[in-house]
């Protein structure tokens, strides 16, 4: 996996790094008191829709007009019917917007529109988390306030530069009490810059890997093949992660601690836990949260299952993604049931330490196995990853239910 190779995968980084001198510049205006709170909200939402226009093209319009109809539900729904309406809409255009896009003959070197639909689903996440606050009561829209004052911050908080593109999911209630408390808090450029350092980091790592002999091969019967690709694919998703994480604290609106996506605690959790429900927690956490809330919490059978369901629903249902996050469920459901089996019969030192090692390569495996199903592009490939011997384990592990 070369440069250009990563860039293909990560299409937004390039903006995503234009954006930081305006992060920085909208956080020194704000500290200086040089902005209110309307200014603010309205430099937030300039910013947003200048990005989406720079970054997407004419494809801005799939996020822009499912935002806009997200505040007029939520200014004219009531707060009981309002996560339902936000539901409906968001993930009915956003299922529309994959398969017409993926229906359509778009030119490879054409990033807009992987831009466009990553942004769709960003806005997915905030769109149904506040209408989730309003449901339950945690927001509450100032009704005797105007229209404009109403919609305003609904708009930036669903369109906010930092993190149209990418990074954890913030609630509506943090981005309005970051949003009037800049310049009381203290200046985020050491928080940032350690991001970018652990970025850089891992982008190195990245290239020196994809660089070794064997580590960009395309073959998904070999076992180390197989490894090396999702071991690039951790890396690249890693130093999205951190950069995201990194813009977001340039303008002052960095996560909670332990509500981002990655830190070094997680990093090592990820890549040293023998246990694969531990790894899914872990990975992507924000969305992990937001979807435990949005359908775990609330599905009265198999909720594991249609959480991972819905998971490949809201990636875009292409084969690899069902296949894959469906796998990850079964996988998940057979891992609470093989540890508790392994971990009372690992009664000896030297047992417990085979138990843990031989486990951690199994959850590697299983790991590398998703990673790459749910990257795979065509039918033939899943096929071809499927009918290879790596499929072993994962159905061993199925088995065992």
């Amino acid at each position: 996996m070369r440069w250009a190779d990563l860039l293909v995968l990560l299409p937004a980084v390039p903006y995503q790094l234009a954006a930081f001198p305006f992060a920085a510049l909208f956080y020194y205006i704000c500290a200086s008191g040089h902005l209110s709170l309307t200014s603010r909200y309205i430099f937030l939402l300039a910013g947003g829709c200048v990005l989406a226009g720079t970054a997407m093209g004419s494809y801005a319009v799939l996020l822009l007009v499912p935002a806009a109809g997200s505040v007029l539900i939520l200014l004219s729904v009531s707060p009981a019917r309002a996560h339902t309406w936000i539901f409906a809409l968001q993930m009915s255009w956003q299922t529309l917007c994959h398969l017409g896009l993926s229906s359509q003959e778009l030119d490879p070197e054409d990033a807009r529109p992987a831009i466009a639909l990553s942004a769709v689903m960003l806005l997915t996440q905030k769109a149904t988390s506040l209408a989730l606050d309003i449901h339950e009561g945690v927001v509450q829209l100032h009704l005797g306030q105007g229209l404009l004052q109403r919609a305003l911050p609904l708009c930036s908080y669903l369109l906010f530069f930092p993190a149209l593109l990418g990074g954890p999911l913030c609630s509506f209630s943090r981005f309005r009490a970051q949003a009037a408390s800049l310049g009381a808090l203290p200046h985020p450029l050491r928080a940032a810059g350690r991001r970018c350092l652990c970025a850089l980091a891992l982008w190195g790592l990245h290239m020196g890997l994809a660089g070794q002999p064997g580590c960009g091969c395309a073959g998904l019967g070999c076992l180390p093949c197989l490894w090396a690709r999702a071991l690039l694919l951790r890396l690249a998703y890693y130093w999205h992660w951190v950069l995201d994480e990194a813009l977001l604290e340039v303008a002052g609106f960095g996560p909670e601690a332990g509500q981002g996506d990655l830190s070094i605690r997680d990093l090592w959790t990820l890549e040293t836990t023998h246990r694969l429900a531990v790894f899914t927690r872990t990975w992507n956490k924000s969305t992990s949260r937001w979807l435990r809330r949005l359908v775990f919490q609330r599905c009265p059978a198999q909720p594991l299952l249609a959480t991972f369901a819905f998971s490949a629903w809201w990636h875009g249902l292409r084969p690899g993604q069902v296949f894959g996050f469906l796998c990850w469920a079964v996988m998940v459901e057979a891992d609470y049931c093989i540890h508790p089996f392994l971990g009372a019969r690992a009664t000896s030192q030297g047992v417990k330490l085979l138990y843990r090692g031989t486990t951690w390569v199994f959850t590697q495996h299983i790991v590398a196995y998703i990673l790459v199903a749910v990257e795979c592009e065509s039918f033939s490939e899943l096929c071809l990853l499927w009918t290879s011997c790596n499929s072993i384990l994962p159905l061993s592990y199925s088995l065992f239910l």
